[in-house]
């Protein structure tokens, strides 16, 4: 069986020998992320990041070898965007749903970042100070590291989950939105889902939350409920 790649992260950017190169990964991923920022993941080609450069889509190649690396390189750069000066206060829950908030901001200024497949994503030297943070939160909690790993990765899944729902609400047409609310509004009043109808009953009684307390409010309960102080 074939080998697996090393990690574009292994692999220097430059050989040891000849002329200096006249791209940069830092460039090339600037190029894609602009590119996805305007159309998703799907308008991100060789030949369109190419095309900004003034290259030729072949010459990419000599500093990213696939899509993946290229994917990697976007991926840990608008990591870096997320503050992490910001001074831990020793309160997990808090420290942590700040970092989420970031967290989420990130994702709404580039929904391209909710369809990069969790599953191979690397760890990159940003995403590895984004994980050194989130674990510093953690630091005098009394978990196992490997707790403190999947706290992390729960909370973010759930920024994951609402900054999805938010975009997908902002991109919904109000028709379709009313139509879905003209429909849960017959479904509550059927008599065939007394327990749906009891707790949208209950719901409307609830004082209306903008999306950031809403995220606020359920984050902080998945933290308590993790067993996180606060």
């Amino acid at each position: 069986m074939p080998e697996e790649p090393a990690s574009i992260w292994l692999r220097p950017e430059r050989g040891a020998r000849g002329p200096a190169p006249e791209r940069s990964r830092a460039q090339i991923a600037a190029v894609a992320i602009d590119l996805a920022d305007a159309g998703g993941l799907a308008a991100v080609s060789t030949r369109q990041i190419a095309k900004a450069l003034g290259t030729g889509p072949a010459s990419l190649y000599r500093y990213v070898a696939t899509r993946d690396d290229l994917i990697d390189l976007m991926h840990d750069a608008v990591t870096g965007e997320v503050d992490l000066s910001v001074p831990l206060t020793g309160d997990p829950i808090d420290d942590l749903l700040s970092l989420a908030a970031r967290t989420r901001d990130l994702c709404l200024r580039h929904p391209w970042l909710l369809d990069v497949p969790v599953e191979r994503t690397r760890l990159g030297p940003r995403a590895a100070d984004y994980l050194e943070y989130a674990l510093r939160a953690l630091q005098h909690v009394p978990m196992t590291g490997r707790r403190k790993l999947e706290a992390i990765s729960l909370l973010n899944g759930l920024v994951m989950l609402f900054a999805q729902l938010e975009l997908q609400e902002r991109r919904t047409p109000t028709a379709r939105q009313a139509a879905q609310a003209a429909y849960r509004a017959q479904l509550a009043a059927d008599g065939r889902h007394p327990l749906i109808a009891a707790a949208m009953a209950g719901s409307s009684l609830d004082p209306p939350e903008d999306p950031g307390q809403s995220f606020e409010r359920m984050t902080r309960q998945l933290l308590a409920g993790l067993g996180l102080p606060g």
